[in-house]
């Protein structure tokens, strides 16, 4: 059902309960005008009858019939002469006004007055007075209809009317229809024309203005998408970048340490043993031989202090427990005033650690080593290793100057390179890194990693 039906329904609805309510106060004023005019006639014409059948009852019954002969026809009553023994002598003349039409029973019957009858005797007869309304009922059945059919016209107009009104008031959710079917079409690039009326023109401005709304929203998906997808496509290009830079350090390391190694043990060798021969002989000569022996040593011991930088070779034959062992042991070496602890708090048969899990957790100790010694000048470091079947959590924490701001979360994306290259080396495998303050002083980074097989069973 349409609006426009609707509001048709419900003006004919409340138009046809005024008519109904118009007749039947019309009806009730018919009722009471019919009882009014009956009920007075048939008094006027009894007291008219009773004082004249007094007049007229010296002179006989035939003086009397003649009285009644002249005058005729009463409205609203029925005069009957009888004679002392009850025989008719002198019935009113049917009425000619409306002669030939009544009035419909059921209609009589709402509006007429309950009948009454009143007798005159004289000597030698009496009159019979009884009331009729039928030619009163009958003007107000003509007068109703009247009405009715009036009503009914008014119903009429009024309904084509409304009709006609809402019809031109609703003639603009058409094309407010039509534009959301467009709309939801997929056609985002619709708008409407200025609509007539104040409501269909608000309409149609909050439909313009959701329109264009919803174009800028749709570009700033797509914005989003794009960005999204270039995000992707290069974090995907880092970690291949990062792979391929693993790789050259591995083979880096592995040319140093195989090739490059030999070569320098072998240059010691050689040249210590032309020291031993020339001892005697040439002096100069063992000089510059020892001299080059220490320095083939010199290149040794940097070349081997490079190769743990490039990549840790312990790392890929013995685990990353060992590898983090070399590292505090190198670190303890190195830097003879820092107390370094290690603490293992996992079982080594847990430690089911794919390749890119154990070197990110690597160059995190790395990185956070590095940082408590360069930056926060710390004394004192504790490297701990503890986990489950489900994840690895690693954890540094130092004595040093702390984080330089208030938030620690900004250390992560506005400090060095170092960590954010490591944040999103753990975010790419699923992880989470944070660095925050350490009580009383000092920073704590801590790393936590999916083991493979729980990130397998998750996805």
């Amino acid at each position: 059902m349409t609006l426009r039906l609707k509001i048709n329904l419900i003006v004919s609805l409340l138009t046809l309960l005024f008519v109904a309510a118009m007749l039947a106060l019309q009806m009730r004023a018919m009722r009471e005008s019919v009882h009014e005019e009956v009920v007075a006639a048939n008094r006027v014409a009894a007291q008219l009858l009773n004082r004249t059948a007094w007049l007229y009852a010296a002179q006989g019954t035939p003086a009397m019939l003649s009285f009644l002969q002249g005058v005729g026809r009463v409205r609203s009553n029925d005069i009957t002469l009888l004679d002392s023994e009850d025989r008719v002598l002198y019935s009113s003349p049917t009425s000619i006004y409306k002669a030939g039409r009544d009035a419909p029973d059921w209609f009589a019957g709402l509006v007429s007055p309950p009948p009454s009858q009143l007798s005159i005797a004289f000597p030698g007869g009496k009159l019979m007075v009884n009331s009729n309304a039928s030619r009163a009922v009958l003007d107000a059945w003509d007068d109703f209809v009247l009405l009715t059919l009036s009503a009914l016209g008014l119903l009429a107009v009024v309904n084509a009317g409304v009709f006609w009104l809402v019809g031109r008031a609703t003639r603009p959710f058409a094309d407010i229809v039509h534009a959301l079917n467009q709309l939801e079409s997929g056609r985002f690039d619709v708008s409407l024309r200025a609509l007539p009326g104040t409501e269909a023109a608000a309409i149609g401005a909050a439909f313009n203005r959701m329109v264009g709304m919803l174009q800028q929203h749709i570009e700033t998906e797509r914005r989003a998408v794009r960005a999204e997808s270039r995000l992707s496509e290069s974090r995907e290009l880092g970690r291949w970048v990062d792979q391929k830079i693993e790789q050259e350090r591995r083979l880096i390391a592995r040319e140093l340490h195989d090739e490059l190694g030999q070569s320098v043990t072998a240059m010691r060798s050689m040249a210590l043993s032309i020291a031993q021969r020339v001892q005697a002989l040439d002096p100069q000569s063992e000089q510059a031989a020892r001299l080059i022996a220490e320095e083939s040593g010199r290149l040794y011991t940097a070349m081997h202090g490079m190769i743990p930088r490039l990549t840790p070779l312990v790392l890929d034959k013995f685990g990353l427990v060992a590898a983090l062992e070399d590292l505090v042991e190198r670190t303890r070496n190195s830097h003879g005033g820092v107390q370094v602890e290690w603490h293992l708090e996992i079982e080594l048969d847990r430690l089911r650690l794919d390749t890119d899990t154990a070197l990110v957790l690597y160059r995190a100790a790395q990185e956070g080593i590095t940082n408590a010694l360069r930056h926060g000048e710390a004394r004192h470091i504790v490297l701990a290793l503890q986990g489950d079947e489900q994840t690895v959590k690693l954890t540094l924490t130092d004595d040093g100057r702390g984080l330089p701001g208030p938030d620690a979360a900004r250390e992560t994306s506005t400090g060095h390179y170092g960590l954010r290259w490591l944040a999103e080396r753990i975010d790419s495998l699923g992880g989470d890194l944070r660095l925050e303050p350490a009580a009383p002083s000092g920073a704590q980074l801590t790393v936590r990693l999916p083991l493979p097989a729980a990130a397998a069973e998750n996805t």
